[in-house]
C-alpha cells in the first residue's frame, strides 16, 4: 500500500447539501426551514429552554431537597506506586506532589491510595491515607504524617483545646457575666 492508495472509507465523505436551488431538488423555497417566523430568519437563535415567553418547564416544576456535595471534603487521589519517582528518604507533601504533576487543580488535600508497589523509604505528609497505602509505606521503613485538610465554604474546624504549658502561656480571657444575672446599671 502506498500513499496514493489511501482513500476514505465508503460513506465517510458526503456532498454538501445545496439548499434553495428550486422546488425540484426537494429543498427549494424554504430550504428546510419550514414556514415563516423567528426560526426561518437568518442569524436567529433561541436559547435552550426558551418557550416563547411561556413559563419554562424548569421554572414550572417544584424544587425540593438539598445537595450537600459542595460542602464535602474533596481529596486528590495519588497511588503509592507513583511515589517511586521521589528520591529515597525524601519528604513527600502536597507541594512536592504538585511540583511533579501528580496532583493538579483544586482540592482540599491529598489522599494516598494503595495502588502499585513502593520501592523507596519516604516520609509522606497527606490529609488522608488508605490502610493498604499505610502498610506499604511502613513496610519499607517510611513514615506517614496526617494533616488536617483545608476547610472551605465558611465552615470552621473544631476548636483546638489548649492544655498544659500552652494554656498558661495564652492570654487570659475576661470572664463573661452569668446569663441569669442582670448587667450592672451605671
Amino acid at each position: 500500500m502506498r500513499l496514493h492508495d489511501l482513500k476514505p472509507r465508503p460513506g465517510a465523505k458526503h456532498r454538501r447539501k445545496r439548499l434553495g436551488q428550486g422546488e425540484a431538488t426537494g429543498r427549494g423555497k424554504t430550504a428546510g426551514r419550514g414556514g415563516k417566523g423567528q426560526t426561518a430568519r437568518s442569524g436567529s437563535s433561541i436559547r435552550i429552554g426558551f418557550e416563547g415567553g411561556q413559563m419554562p418547564l424548569i421554572r414550572r416544576i417544584p424544587k425540593r431537597g438539598f445537595n450537600n456535595t459542595q460542602f464535602g471534603v474533596h481529596h486528590h487521589g495519588v497511588n503509592v506506586g507513583a511515589l517511586n519517582q521521589f528520591e529515597d528518604g525524601a519528604r513527600v507533601d502536597e507541594i512536592a506532589l504538585r511540583a511533579v504533576g501528580l496532583a493538579n487543580g483544586k482540592s482540599d488535600g491529598i489522599k494516598l491510595l494503595g495502588g502499585g508497589e513502593l520501592t523507596k523509604k519516604l516520609t509522606v505528609v497527606v490529609s488522608a491515607i488508605s490502610a493498604s497505602a499505610k502498610t506499604k509505606i511502613e513496610a519499607k521503613g517510611g513514615v506517614v504524617e496526617l494533616i488536617v485538610p483545608r476547610v472551605h465554604g465558611g465552615v470552621k474546624p473544631a476548636k483546638i483545646k489548649k492544655t498544659g504549658a500552652a494554656k498558661s502561656a495564652a492570654p487570659a480571657e475576661p470572664a463573661a457575666p452569668a446569663p441569669d444575672q442582670a448587667p450592672a446599671k451605671l
